[in-house]
């Protein structure tokens, strides 16, 4: 029985194959283009072995992690970057780009609706306090929520709109919503639009999970400011952890500031061995990324050949990695991602439960057998919104 179960299950994944070869060809050739971007980074800063030294202490005059900052900024398009393994998750490396660079008085403006569970308590929620939260330094926060169809509410942003505006904020993935993610072209339009609103404005994109995924980043069409996770793309599943911060050179200085002190910045922090695999990895991620997205591609055409609702369907424009599918109960979707746990090479031995993970407000269901942990390449992750239960792929 089981073997005729597996020969059901190879059917309907050679005709998903079959659908998908125009979606990975295109695939490919962004890789291409993205590959070819990174090796020139790395050509252009004479990226050395002597460069993967380890420094320890202050870690003063570490050319490696210098030359990292540098190679980064040229694959995105950057004047700066802050590529660190001090950042222990991409909501640390987030809030340390919004402290960075708001003050009090300052309003943060986010105009892609709520951002996922992690940043709340960054903003600061209502009828809280002195849990170190913008708000608490008295920096006012807004949202202007997303159109039924998921576009953005370019009436809503006038409305929204005052003075003290200082920044706006822009989360490219969907996250844990049922949305299209914002394409790099769109994130260019809106950045277009606020900046007509105000020229000072600082437009700031959470780039998690977009990384790599098209040919051209946030900084390239006009955003100031971005910062994602090496647990994710950018780390080519080989960066132990970290994060990036890159954008304008003024922008990054701040941010790098408040990893550190004033006055001290970006000049300090031993890298601990971390190096070599920080620039490994982002030499890998081009092609990695690209074999993630080629396994988002097959899910959705493998589900949607079951008759699930999957959110981009396996043609759909793509712009991070994430794969929503949409299961009819709690208790099919927990099956489906222990059965991922039980598929894994690592820890296909344990049993994963829905939990309270510290900092979101739903309770979450990760498998997760990755040699990195929490690492996107073989994770998924739930959320559940009333009725119904939503899981959110990294497929690779």
């Amino acid at each position: 029985m089981e073997l005729e179960f597996d020969r059901q299950i190879m059917v309907w994944a050679d005709e998903a194959e079959r659908r998908i070869v125009p979606a990975l060809d295109k695939i490919d050739k962004t890789v291409d283009s993205n590959q070819w971007k990174v090796i020139r980074a790395f050509q252009k800063h004479r990226v050395s072995d002597y460069h993967f030294a380890a420094s320890t202490g202050y870690g003063y005059n570490d050319r490696g992690r210098e030359t990292l900052d540098l190679v980064y900024a040229d694959a995105f398009g950057a004047e700066a970057a802050l590529v660190r393994p001090h950042f222990v998750s991409g909501t640390h490396t987030i809030g340390t780009a919004l402290f960075g660079v708001l003050r009090p008085g300052d309003r943060l403006l986010y105009i892609t609706g709520r951002p996922y569970d992690t940043l709340h308590n960054i903003l600061g929620k209502p009828g809280t306090q002195d849990t170190g939260s913008l708000r608490d330094f008295g920096v006012e926060y807004e949202e202007v929520e997303l159109l039924p169809d998921g576009g953005i509410d370019w009436d809503g942003i006038r409305a929204a709109w005052t003075p003290n505006t200082r920044m706006v904020g822009i989360q490219r993935s969907r996250g844990y919503d049922w949305r299209p993610s914002f394409t790099v072209a769109q994130i260019g339009e809106m950045v277009r639009f606020v900046k007509e609103l105000s020229a000072n404005v600082v437009t700031f994109v959470d780039n998690c999970y977009g990384e790599f995924t098209e040919r051209l980043e946030p900084p390239q069409v006009g955003a100031d400011l971005i910062a994602g996770s090496l647990i994710k793309n950018p780390g080519g599943g080989i960066a132990p952890s970290g994060g990036y911060i890159a954008g304008r050179r003024d922008l990054v200085e701040l941010a790098a500031y408040r990893l550190t002190a004033p006055g001290i910045g970006g000049e300090v922090g031993a890298m601990l061995g971390a190096t070599r695999a920080m620039f490994q990895g982002l030499f890998l991620a081009p092609h990695l990324v690209g074999q993630a997205l080629k396994g988002s591609v097959f899910a959705a055409a493998m589900f949607e050949l079951l008759g699930f609702e999957t959110h981009p369907r396996w043609d759909g424009e793509r712009t991070d990695l994430i794969q929503a599918i949409r299961f009819r109960s709690a208790e099919h979707l927990i099956a489906f991602v222990q059965g991922i746990q039980m598929a894994s090479a690592v820890d296909a031995h344990v049993v994963p439960e829905p939990w309270d993970m510290p900092g979101y407000e739903h309770p979450v269901i990760m498998a997760a057998g990755t040699f990195i942990q929490g690492g996107s390449w073989s994770f998924r992750q739930t959320r559940r919104f009333g009725s119904r239960t939503l899981p959110m792929f990294k497929a690779g």
